[in-house]
């Protein structure tokens, strides 16, 4: 037996545990390569890697360490007494490697992986092989299987709710911050909406840091059921769902790996909508070479299997092909972004159109879902609502439900005009090329930062006139956006 002990040390998805060189309890001079073990003595046993350590300040001989992973999901104190036993690899592996090898898996074979997943029986190398060959090739069944694997049949139920809407924009479109808009929308009309969030991982910025400007997005199920009921909308970060262990692990790789794949997005987007208890979904796919989904021809086949999922999961699915060429709005960053947001409820007229136009098309889009609204007749009645000032009011209602944040902040303070170097007319803006400006001058830290763009796709401009506005709060990231944006703007300007 072995006393626990505690090393605070994050692995990123993996249990590790730790013993000493002089450990005399196993035979530790016979391990030469990665070892899997079992660790017992809590409720239940663990899984974890073992890792032979020399240090005595770290471990002592009498001593197992586990890394704060293992730690928690061993659930005992420090000074407890565990063994471990070496272990075999998962017995879903041979799932993976069929997987590798081409095959087709089974429900059932999801489930396991899905399980061993969950479980922690994964290292990193079998959750890189795992997706490696998933993103090789995905049979539309196999996608199904793997949603409903993920899903284990738990999800937040709303039984006193015939329809549960939402919307889900695939790809990560600069400024495209529709979701806050029709959520007041819908919520002014009155179907339920759940939004869930992913918080934005790594150096980046997105939904979930305009969103958190707003309101306080840590909620339990409870209180996001009690927030339903009464402003009849509710955003919450998607931690409270049953799929969150197993997609959050997923995610983590892939976004590590940089796989960029609409199937697998599309996965985890189902199986976080469906965990939601979201009966009527509206997918909005935009299409252009610098997004997600670059063809027409892919979009389609995205659309289809769309459909296809939607009645294999007994989700409703309406899944619309947008433009994605650009950006959606003007602001990229979090203040900016909410500036934007504000404008069209306040239906101010300076307010970005195309950001309002799409937000409505989405809105009516879901307003359609309710069978006492005549089809064509959706995107008027959200145009009602959000020119009465009934959005906003249903805005405002949420927010106080949920508690304002007591964030504040101003625009940067270091701020660069970035001038169009020809004349002509704007062809393309590289959402891409804005989006990475706009976290160089630091829109992942600071809320006050990043890209405001001045001119759109169709508009003409002459030499040395304002294309967009950097700003930043600190001048080493103010220096790194402008040193960015001279190598390539992200504009493409021409008299063709």
């Amino acid at each position: 037996m072995l006393l626990l002990k505690h090393l605070p040390i994050h692995s990123f998805n993996e249990n590790i545990a730790y013993v000493n060189k002089e450990c005399t309890a196993y035979k530790v001079d016979d391990i030469k390569t990665m070892v899997r073990v079992e660790i017992h003595g809590g409720s239940v046993p663990i899984s974890a890697f073992l890792n032979v350590v020399t240090s005595n300040r770290l471990v002592k001989p009498g001593e197992l360490a586990l890394n704060t992973e293992a730690f928690r999901a061993i659930g005992l104190p420090e000074g407890a007494r565990v063994s471990i036993v070496m272990n075999e690899p998962p017995l879903s592996l041979s799932a993976v490697h069929k997987k590798i090898r081409g095959g087709v898996l089974t429900l059932n074979e999801y489930k396991s992986i899905v399980h061993d997943i969950q479980m922690r029986r994964y290292s990193n190398i079998d959750l890189t092989s795992f997706l490696t060959a998933c993103y090789s090739f995905f049979t539309p069944t196999e996608a199904v299987c793997f949603v409903k694997a993920l899903l284990a049949e738990k999800k937040l139920y709303w039984d006193e709710e015939d329809i549960v809407v939402d919307s889900y924009t695939l790809g990560n479109i600069p400024g495209n911050n529709t979701d806050l808009i029709v959520m007041a929308i819908v919520a002014a009309y009155g179907l339920p909406i759940p939004k869930s969030i992913v918080r934005d991982k790594g150096m980046n910025c997105g939904f979930s840091n305009t969103l958190e400007f707003f309101t306080d997005v840590d909620k339990t199920a409870v209180e996001v059921q009690k927030i339903i009921k009464g402003a009849r909308g509710a955003v919450f970060n998607y931690n409270i769902l049953p799929v969150y262990k197993e997609l959050s692990v997923l995610q983590n790789v892939s976004s590590y790996l940089n796989f960029d794949d609409e199937i697998f997005a599309v996965i985890e987007m189902l199986a976080e909508k469906v965990s939601a208890g979201v009966t009527h979904l509206v997918v909005d796919i935009p299409v252009g070479a610098k997004t997600l989904v670059k063809t027409t021809q892919q979009a389609v086949f995205v659309r289809k299997f769309l459909e296809y999922a939607g009645d294999m999961l007994g989700i409703n699915i309406d899944a619309v092909v947008t433009d994605g060429r650009e950006p959606v709005g003007a602001g990229i960053g979090a203040l900016l972004e909410a500036r934007d947001i504000m404008q069209i409820l306040h239906n101010k007229e300076n307010a970005p159109n195309d950001l309002k136009e799409k937000a409505l098309f989405l809105a009516g889009r879901i307003l359609e879902f309710d069978p006492k609204l005549r089809g064509g007749q959706g995107y008027n009645a959200a145009k009602e609502i959000l020119t009465s000032g009934r959005a906003l009011q249903a805005f405002e209602k949420i927010v106080a439900m949920q508690g304002k944040t007591r964030q504040t902040s101003d625009l940067g303070m270091l701020m660069r005009d970035v001038a169009a170097s020809v004349s002509g007319k704007v062809r393309a803006i590289d959402g891409k090329i804005i989006r990475k400006i706009s976290v160089l001058a630091g829109a992942s830290q600071c809320p006050g930062a990043g890209v405001y763009l001045m001119k759109k796709a169709g508009d003409m401009v002459a030499k040395g006139e304002t294309l967009y506005q950097i700003y930043a709060c600190d001048a080493g990231a103010f220096a790194l956006a402008n040193s960015f944006a001279e190598a390539d703007n992200g504009y493409e300007i021409s008299y063709d």
